[in-house]
């Protein structure tokens, strides 16, 4: 690697782990099959995982990637599921009738992605022993599976999706295993966050009071990435208390973390880059933030690669065949490369790859380390290689490196009693099984009020203390776990009829607009027909040499302001926001230099949310101070909320994806100027709140990153964004730069003051 372009470089060291022996509950015939895979010890972080579970606590463990959670899960799972010989070597004669009884229990494990439960499955024919009924579950099973999990196996791998939109509403159908679900586990558990966390976290409470109808009351296993708040976050999403396990005693191989600064662009060279790794026979992983960029790298490093070595992209929105052909040749190796978003992130449990790519900062410090825990899982020393975007999060840190290795992992925020999530999810618990107070157990003190809320709507009728669900309708159907935005649009070939891809239906209007281009596995296709009513997109395959980038046009009021503080001159607040946006049209821009070619007009429907949010108010007497004249002031707000968009992330455990902003030089709520950052999900996420608690460092980043971006006019490490609705226009990056410093709290203090 060229000297000029590495900023920074961390080492770690080898380190040797630290083993114990077998729990003395662990059957026999369980113990040989892991011993026959190659396992002789477990680790101390395994063993005292698995001595919670079996005792009955929920519990979490947290430690790296490759650290060996799954065996440690496994370890109570397969004594209560898998076994199927006499327990021997244990002189408790009760604790020999417990341990034989607990055979007949079943187990149920989650993942947030369906790669990922088939990779579990591979896992438990590794570990477990001959017969272990193992079962995966997702919209892909045909009847006979389906049936099979439901019917006969002891263990069944699913995801919160298939729990949510037939399991639970056909509980009758599953009581077999229901009654007798020993654990569950849930795997990735810090990726249930936001509003996706609160809707899991409502449909693990609906299984719980299943089960407990049915007579089980499950044990839950959580695994995750390292977390500052595990604890906290593990009871909010499972709604009991949870014990933690993050001491990590699993051997490390070394690893170089190298901070690469691009010479031309993060796209062409991380291009570049994984041609050379697949030349040199080097199996990589590179992960983008983008689907579309996806496509880009990995078609350009094909055409750079000068052996036979084949390099994929993945991500979500591929059809089920596509996506297992791939997986399957990372595990064969016939995939030299493959370019992916964090579909594959979660998705396949690839061992011995020689090499992580990570284009960007992704936004959080637990999904950088588990993208680069990739690499060296076979034991061999591990190469990292994090390019910087022109963004202003990345170029943050990159001139910052001590607060990307020197720094815990964010904490895990997720709201589950948000009531646009509890809402929708208690009607379908209604449904399931009418409601009673005695369900406070499940929903705390939320309870009371929000079903109130839910009769005063007339969604639930009230008899004595019991709400009921009385209409003929599945009240599951009405609630996306995803994206809060129903179902998805399927994108058609109008002249084959075959389905292309999918988006989600949220993103519809600025992904497959008419005459919009979607790429999809290097082929792009022009979209000449959006039926939103029908849930589909009709397109074309051609090679327009342009790409589409939406416009939309945004106004937010604000409903209720919940708490305010001094700021500067001015001050921050927080609270309910309701926001109106629109796509009103769409750019074309050439597909080499990024130059527009043209704006074309759309008529796309007006979308009303109301969300949460954090805004700053800046008095006229600061205006008045800098001179600033209306154009200047709009130009001003406008950059800085970008900017501070694009920091958010080093202060809230979001990326810029999952928030929005306005700016005005004159909002009417607060008559004067004003900037709002929102969460993107209605009824909020809890980012702009997180946001508003750190309001002061984080607006002082926002300054320092303006104040030492060296560019002139503006630039995307500084205010220009990738997902301005109105393409970057009124943009003043010197206004902005002093308009920071002027309401800055904390001028003059250094980084290492801040953190």
């Amino acid at each position: 690697m060229r000297g000029d372009q590495v900023v920074h470089v961390d080492h770690r060291d080898a380190s040797a782990g630290l083993v114990t022996e077998w729990p003395q509950w662990l059957p026999a015939d369980c113990r040989d099959s892991i011993l026959a895979a190659g396992i002789e010890r477990p680790w101390v972080h395994q063993r005292t995982l698995a001595d919670l579970a079996f005792s009955g606590r929920h519990s979490a463990i947290c430690t790296s990637t490759a650290s060996g959670k799954t065996l440690a899960y496994l370890l109570p799972v397969m004594a209560a599921t898998a076994s199927h010989t006499p327990v021997l070597g244990v002189e408790d004669t009760s604790l020999r009738a417990q341990l034989t009884s607990r055979r007949r229990h079943s187990a149920l494990y989650l993942a947030p992605t369906k790669a990922l439960a088939h990779d579990q499955w591979r896992a438990c024919r590794e570990l477990g022993p001959e017969g272990w009924a193992v079962s995966a579950l997702d919209g892909d099973s045909d009847q006979a599976e389906r049936r099979f999990a439901r019917d006969h196996a002891t263990y069944v791998l699913t995801n919160p999706d298939m729990l949510h939109h037939s399991v639970l509403p056909n509980h009758a159908r599953w009581s077999s295993l229901l009654g007798s679900l020993r654990y569950v586990v849930v795997d990735e558990a810090h990726r249930y966050r936001g509003v996706f966390g609160a809707h899991v976290a409502q449909v693990l409470r609906r299984l719980r009071r299943l089960c407990r109808m049915h007579g089980a009351d499950p044990v839950f296993i959580l695994a995750s990435a390292t977390s500052t708040n595990a604890a906290e976050a593990g009871a909010r999403l499972i709604g009991a208390p949870v014990e933690v396990v993050d001491r990590d005693d699993s051997p490390h191989p070394a690893r170089d973390v190298v901070l690469w600064q691009p010479e031309e662009s993060a796209t062409a060279d991380a291009a570049r880059l994984v041609a050379r790794l697949a030349d040199e026979g080097r199996q990589t992983i590179c992960f983008v933030a983008s689907r579309s960029l996806a496509e880009v790298i990995a078609v350009h490093a094909q055409d750079q690669v000068i052996g036979d070595g084949v390099i994929a992209s993945y991500r979500s929105g591929y059809l089920p065949e596509e996506r297992r052909a791939i997986e399957a040749g990372l595990q064969d190796g016939s995939v030299r490369a493959v370019v992916a978003t964090n579909a594959l992130e979660l998705g396949v449990d690839v061992s011995g790859m020689d090499a992580v790519v990570i284009v960007g900062y992704p936004g959080r410090l637990s999904t950088l380390w588990q993208q680069a825990g990739r690499a060296g899982r076979a034991g061999r020393d591990a190469l990292v290689t994090v390019l910087a975007r022109e963004d202003p999060l990345d170029q943050y840190l990159f001139g910052h490196p001590e607060l990307l290795f020197g720094r815990s992992v964010e904490t895990t925020v997720l709201h589950p009693d948000n009531p646009y999530v509890m809402g929708p999810h208690l009607a379908a618990a209604a449904q399931e099984g009418f409601i009673s107070p005695a369900d406070e157990e499940f929903y705390g003190p939320a309870l009371a009020p929000v079903g109130d809320m839910l009769v005063a709507q007339k969604v639930l009728r009230r008899r004595g203390q019991k709400l009921f669900w009385t209409r003929p309708d599945r009240a599951v159907d009405a609630i996306d776990l995803r994206s809060m935005g129903g179902m998805g649009i399927d994108v058609i070939d109008k002249l084959t009829g075959r389905v292309v891809g999918v988006v989600d239906e949220k993103a519809g209007d600025r992904t497959v607009h008419p005459g919009a281009v979607y790429l999809h596995q290097g082929d792009q296709w022009l979209v000449d027909e959006y039926l939103p009513d029908d849930h589909q997109a009709l397109v074309h395959r051609e090679v327009p040499g342009f790409w589409t980038q939406p416009q939309s046009a945004s106004s937010v009021r604000i409903v209720a302001e919940e708490q305010r503080r001094a700021f500067g001159d001015g001050y921050v607040a927080c609270g309910q926001v309701e926001l109106t946006e629109q796509v009103i049209g769409y750019l074309r821009r050439d597909e080499v230099t990024n130059d527009v070619w043209d704006s074309t007009a759309l008529e796309m429907p007006e979308h009303t949310m109301v969300t949460q949010a954090c805004w700053w108010v800046v008095p006229d007497a600061v205006t008045d101070r800098l001179g600033l004249d209306a154009v200047a002031l709009a130009g001003a707000a406008h950059g800085t909320e970008h900017t501070a968009i694009g920091i958010l992330p080093a202060f809230a455990p979001c990326d810029r994806w999952d928030v929005g902003g306005v700016s005005s030089a004159l909002m009417t709520d607060t008559g004067a100027c004003t900037i709002v950052v929102h969460d993107g999900q209605a009824g909020g996420a809890g980012f702009a709140r997180a946001g508003f608690e750190r309001a002061e460092k984080w607006w002082h980043a926002t300054a320092m990153r303006l104040a030492e971006c060296p560019c002139e006019a503006g630039c995307p490490s500084c205010v220009v964004s990738p997902k301005c609705g109105n393409a970057n226009q009124m943009l003043d990056k010197d206004a902005a730069r002093r308009l920071a410093a002027a309401m800055d709290p904390l001028r003059g203090l250094a980084t290492q003051g801040i953190r």
